[in-house]
Order: C-alpha cells, then structure tokens, then sequence
C-alpha cells in the first residue's frame, strides 16, 4: 500500500475535475472508484495479514448506482462485529485520520442508543446480577431502535442532531441529547444495533468486522480489567455471555454485511489505505488551474 500511496503523491498529471453536479461528472468519478476500489483490493491480497476478507459481488455495482442516482445523501456507513473484535479501535483509527486528512467523517456509536435499565441494576443491585438473572442486554428490544433510524435518517439528509449518551460505569444510565453530532458527508455507525431491523437498510455500505475467537479473548479480558475494573471471573463470565448473544443476534446477520474485515490487520495497514482514499478522491485539478 505504500507503493500506491507514494506514487498517488509523486503523480504530477493530475486528472480534471469532472462536474460532479452532473450525470455524467458522477458517472465518471463511479468508474474511476471502481478501477481504484480494484486496485486496493489487487495489493491488499498480497499484503501478509489481508484486511479484506470477502466483498459481496453486487457491492461495488449497487455502490455506484447510488453514487449517481442520488448525490444529495449523506453517505453512511455502519460497522458491526462480535464484541472485542476491533470495532472501536477501527473507528478511532478512522477518527484520527480524518482529523489530521480534515476528511468530511462524523462517527457516532450505536450502543448509546441502549436504553435505560438504571432502574433494572438498582433492582438487582449490580450489571453482573442483573446479567445473571438472565436478562438479555443485547436484545434488540433493548436498543431505542426508533430513534437511532430517526437520527441516521436526519443525518443522511444533512441535519445535524444530539444523540443519547450510555454510560458505561456499570449504572446503564442513558443521558439524552447528550452528544452532538454534525451531518458530515460520511457518516460512520459503529455498534451492534447497525445490524437490526429497517436500521440495517438505511447504510450504503455495511462492513462487519470478523475476529479470531483467541484474539478476541485476549482483547475482551484486557479491556475489561484495564478500562471497565472487572475481575477476571467477571470478566469471563461476561465474555460467555457476550459469545452466547452473538450466536443469537450477530453472528446469523454477518452474511448480510457488504464487506467483511479482518480485526487482527495491522492498524498502521488500515491508516495507509484510508491516506490512500483520501488522496484519490482529492486528486483532481480544478479547470481554472
């Protein structure tokens, strides 16, 4: 990848910039995605821990469609996996590339559209017991599903919102309109809830982020008693449950995700290929130029 980027950077015969307000400039910009998107793809498969793991075969066509047909949406795009499976720490990788590329990326997680059990957790006297009376968190009855479609919705069309904040401190209080989020051109959703019901329908690209279950032990033991002060029984005892709720909810949804992802890529991989899409689509010389 750092072949392309360098020679993406080196290129002095810039293309000129196609009126993207036009069928035909859109058209254009479609077809030159598709020979990059290809490219990226040619390269990735060679890289020693590939970040692509499979792509569905209408993706990039259905992709191309909606670039040309209907301009005017936001683009969003929802990110799911099983827990501790590198989710986040896509998104903060994505989060920090953008600021520094000042790409047009707003990211916002679905888990602060879980509902309210403060009163639950009070009831059975802490998160673990609630767990173990054998209340299902991760239900989607359990996500404020309505509201975050409102709000995904709002967003595409360019109107800016407030969405809910969970806590995650173990009281799984909900603060609403507590975070604001701006109606940036690219609109990621990282979380679970990305996957269920009409919500799942609202993204124009839909990557599911896949782990090995090894990796994904390690990672979910550590953050847990690193940033969440659990013991490891705790810990382990959650983490069961967690594989349990996938197997019902996420696990049977991940063939309906448009790209699947490798977690365990390197990370410094996954920054060159988002510097890589920033400098392809910001490529073009303006014709007064």
């Amino acid at each position: 990848m750092n072949f392309l980027l360098e020679k993406e950077l080196n290129k002095n015969d810039k293309i000129l910039k196609p009126d993207f307000s036009t069928k035909s400039g859109r058209e254009f910009l479609a077809i030159y995605l598709y020979s990059k998107f290809n490219q990226i793809l040619s390269y990735d498969r060679k890289n020693e821990t590939p970040i692509f793991k499979s792509i569905k075969s209408d993706f990039i066509s259905k992709f191309t469609h909606r670039l040309i047909h209907n301009p005017e949406k936001h683009f969003l795009i929802g990110i799911s996996g099983e827990s501790a499976s590198g989710k986040t720490t896509i998104c903060n990788s994505i989060k920090l590339a953008t600021e520094r590329l000042n790409m047009p990326i707003e990211i916002l997680s679905a888990d602060n559209y879980f509902r309210d059990i403060s009163a639950l957790i009070s009831k059975h006297g802490s998160f673990d017991k609630l767990l173990e009376s054998g209340y299902d968190v991760d239900s989607p009855d359990n996500f404020n599903m309505e509201l975050l479609f409102n709000d995904l919705e709002l967003l595409s069309r360019g109107i800016d919102v407030k969405i809910p904040q969970y806590l995650v401190n173990g009281t799984g209080i909900v603060v609403p309109n507590a975070i604001p989020k701006q109606a940036k051109k690219i609109i990621i959703v990282e979380g679970m809830a990305t996957m269920y019901g009409r919500v799942a329908d609202l993204f124009d690209v839909k990557l599911y982020v896949d782990i090995d279950p090894k990796i994904q032990e390690k990672w979910f033991l550590y953050r847990a008693q690193t940033s969440r002060n659990q013991n490891e029984e705790n810990a382990r005892k959650q983490l069961a449950y967690v594989r349990e709720a996938s197997k019902k909810y996420i696990l049977p949804k991940k063939d309906n995700s448009d790209i699947i992802i490798n977690g365990a890529s390197s990370l410094e991989y996954f920054m060159q290929i988002i510097e890589y899409i920033y400098e392809i689509t910001n490529c073009f010389s303006n014709p007064e130029q």
